[in-house]
């Protein structure tokens, strides 16, 4: 997870749309919080939910690739072999 806190902020400059600007105005009026930090979690949002597509993602790819793999033990065989019961 990002997290703002524990890093060192770094001033970056972004262009934003008349709209998209008086948008960010208005919810940073209505919740309280500068524009700044509302930018902040939007970032933090979207860099997690693409972290995650991503491991997914990954993790999609790599299911079943040994599922026609003969050189390998029987590992249910090998399972029992452990079983203390």
């Amino acid at each position: 997870m990002y997290n703002t806190n524990v890093y060192i902020m770094v001033r970056t400059q972004v262009y934003l749309t008349e709209a998209e600007r008086a948008g960010l105005r208005t919810l940073s009026r209505s919740s309280g919080k500068k524009q700044s930090e509302l930018i902040r979690e939007a970032v933090d949002l979207l860099l997690n939910e693409n972290g995650e597509r991503r491991r997914d993602g990954i993790l999609n790819e790599a299911a079943g690739i040994w599922r026609n793999r003969r050189d390998l033990p029987d590992f249910d065989e090998s399972r029992r072999s452990w079983d203390r019961g």
